[in-house]
């Protein structure tokens, strides 16, 4: 039988109810010695280690949470200490764990996930252990806090859920998810897709066009909520203008034929080996970066004239890889300057453009709409559903 000292009986009882999860660094500044934690996490007594250093205070399996904030701290995450570095040993759910925080559906949920990934910074000397799986890079991506944990931007546990995918149906299910849930933009996974080297995995090439049409989809419904909600008036949606008897000048998204302005919503991406800057996996830790207010803002990386847009505009610059990219944007200028030599204003808007700037995108088109009674009257032209 075995007398301690009924002080640090009492510290150690109350920690079963304050906390559930502790490493043994946490156990001493609360006083509770090493042979105290040996002695309750012998066969049978009410504590167990879950991972090394790092201690549940109860019996029986961990719950999902207890799970991730063992995880997290096994990692080096200092609970106590602010701002997204956590004293410069932060550590932060990806992969399905993240997806799974995030509510994907096309996940399964945190019980049945044999595996909790770990986003932790290079220099990090740390192995894979119990249910943990160590994630190093180069910077870290500001976190995202999910229920008070926190995860790497969508982007980039996508990408780290996708390295270790095989299933080509359930690649093209998540990264679909990602953008018809509102988590993401298309041209957000496509990047960090890019910075992983993932694009020319078979999996991953097969759910590209999918997850293209998705960003298109929902573009096209931002811009008819941006119509709708800005008081615009109503135009003819999706259409294909051609002079009459004439060949076809291509297509727009919106059109008001009474005033020669048309809309198109610019979605351009960027194939393999086009994508600007950065060595690593996307690696951004930055006030733009995935997740933060400012990077949907003027000059964020995802905002007007942003990081993303400049990338683009290099893109249709400079060229693009293939061929097959030169010659569908080659058709893309010349149906623009088409279209305007006869008179028509054409505003290009992205999809970030739609969704961060809303109001900002609806006067410009007004602007255009007002301007077209001072302006030369556009040359007729043939309006037909695409």
């Amino acid at each position: 039988m075995s007398i301690e000292n009924p002080h640090t009986h009492r510290t150690a009882d109350h920690l079963r109810t304050a906390h559930s999860v502790l490493t043994v660094r946490q156990l001493r500044e609360r006083g509770v010695t090493p042979g105290v934690i040996a002695e309750r996490c012998r066969p049978g007594g009410p504590w167990q280690q879950v991972l090394p250093q790092v201690y549940l205070l109860h019996s029986g399996p961990p719950n999902s949470a207890e799970r991730l904030e063992a995880a997290l701290l096994y990692a080096g995450r200092d609970p106590g200490a602010h701002g997204p570095l956590g004293g410069g040993r932060e550590a932060m759910v990806t992969g399905l764990a993240a997806l799974a925080l995030h509510r994907f559906s096309s996940v399964p949920p945190l019980p049945g996930l044999p595996r909790i990934d770990v986003l932790v910074p290079r220099q990090r000397r740390l192995r894979d252990a119990g249910d943990v799986a160590i994630r190093r890079t180069n910077a870290l991506p500001r976190p995202q806090e999910v229920a008070g944990l926190p995860c790497a931007p969508v982007p980039r546990a996508l990408a780290d859920a996708v390295a270790e995918l095989d299933d080509a149906e359930t690649v093209r299910r998540m990264l679909t998810e990602a953008v018809r849930g509102g988590h993401c933009d298309a041209g957000a996974v496509l990047e960090e897709l890019e910075h992983a080297r993932l694009l020319d995995r078979p999996q991953v090439a097969a759910a590209l066009d999918a997850l293209l049409a998705e960003g298109r989809s929902v573009a096209e419904d931002r811009l008819i909520a941006m119509v709708r909600c800005h008081a615009l008036p109503d135009p003819v949606w999706n259409v294909d203008l051609r002079l009459p008897g004439g060949p076809p000048l291509g297509g727009v998204d919106a059109y008001w034929p009474e005033h020669a302005v048309a809309v198109e919503i610019d979605a351009r991406t960027v194939r393999p080996g086009t994508a600007a800057g950065g060595d690593g996996h996307g690696d951004v830790y930055a006030t733009d970066a995935y997740g933060d207010g400012d990077a949907y803002g003027p000059g964020g990386t995802y905002g007007p004239g942003g990081a993303f847009d400049q990338l683009f505009d290099r893109a249709f610059e400079h060229g693009f890889e293939n061929a097959e990219d030169d010659a569908v944007w080659s058709r893309y200028a010349r149906e623009r300057e088409r279209l305007e030599a006869l008179g028509i204003t054409v505003i290009h808007l992205t999809p970030a453009k739609l969704r961060d700037s809303a109001e900002q995108q609806a006067a410009i088109v007004r602007t255009a709409l007002m301007a077209s009674a001072d302006r030369t009257p556009a040359a007729y032209v043939v309006v037909t559903p695409r």
